[in-house]
């Protein structure tokens, strides 16, 4: 199962490591996980659970009966970002198939995969899925699946232009 929290994303790899060192080898509860994030690193307590869920889709952190705790083993993060965490496939597909840059707007035109449950949830879902279509993008630009050129998006694999 996919996850679907996704943070803005951090400004390097080794920033992501930190988030990651951060969570404890021996399984802890939630609870205590969250508050060694928003300890020793700059993430806000209140976003300090969707980090988790994050970093479990990202292969990163595993969750037990005991708790949260990090791996020991490093993820292809490109591979645990398309296939761990809702959403980013399908943005990378949408780079893909256009084959040259789109603006975040466009990406989040073109997305029509916002699940029926978020559709009802949401006052206004198109626009919380805007605005996780752009964090997405930015984690692709971040473990190397796409690059920005000029405030724009384009697959590394497909780049034209």
């Amino acid at each position: 199962m996919r996850v679907k929290s996704v943070p803005e994303p951090p400004g390097s790899i080794d920033a992501l490591g930190a988030i990651r060192r951060a969570v404890p080898l021996v399984p802890e509860p939630e609870a205590s996980c969250c508050d060694r994030l928003a300890a020793s690193t700059a993430i806000d307590p209140e976003a300090a659970s969707d980090w988790l869920t994050f970093l479990k889709g990202l292969e990163l952190v595993r969750e037990s009966e005991s708790g949260f705790h990090r791996t020991r083993e490093d993820p292809d993060l490109g591979e645990a970002l398309l296939s761990g965490v809702y959403g980013a496939r399908e943005v990378r597909e949408i780079l893909e198939e256009a084959g040259e840059v789109l603006a975040a707007e466009e990406v989040a035109e073109r997305f029509d995969a916002i699940p029926r449950w978020e559709r009802h949830h949401h006052r206004d879902p198109e626009a919380v899925w805007r605005e996780r279509v752009e964090r997405l993008l930015d984690w692709l630009v971040l473990v190397g699946l796409a690059e920005r050129r000029d405030g724009e998006y384009v697959s590394r694999s497909g780049s034209r232009r």
